[in-house]
């Protein structure tokens, strides 16, 4: 993988983000929720054929791009911090590897996470911590 693919990648669904937001064919994050599903079917549906490799690539792609719209738009929304989705994942499963090669189990690191989700999900909601 070339991790120059996913920046120019970021940078057309930006410069497609510019454009949605002059058009009626966008409803922000819902429609991008839905497409996600719609594709995943389509992914389904080239896993049950075989020898169409180019096209199961094709519709992983569209999953990957309509993710990535995603979240560009709950950002927008003001839903989520973008670079904190992507430093939580790190984080998470950095952890959740780490644990296993020491020896402990998926399910006991990521009831440990969440866990720790939880407190400091409480610590926000009592206005404790800014988000």
């Amino acid at each position: 993988m070339n991790p120059q693919h996913l920046i120019e990648l970021l940078d057309v669904v930006k410069a497609k983000n510019k454009i949605d937001q002059n058009s009626s064919w966008s409803n922000g994050s819902e429609t991008y929720l839905r497409e996600i599903g719609l594709e995943l079917g389509e992914v389904a549906e080239e896993l049950n054929l075989s020898n169409r490799q180019g096209y199961l690539e094709e519709e992983l792609g569209d999953v990957f791009w309509d993710y990535l719209n995603l979240l560009l738009c709950l950002e927008q929304e003001g839903r989520i911090d973008l670079s904190r989705v992507f430093e939580r994942s790190v984080d998470k499963y950095r952890e959740r590897i780490e644990g296993i090669q020491s020896g402990k189990s998926w399910a006991e690191i990521k009831q440990v996470q969440k866990e720790r989700l939880e407190r400091e999900h409480m610590r926000i909601s009592d206005g404790k911590e800014e988000k």
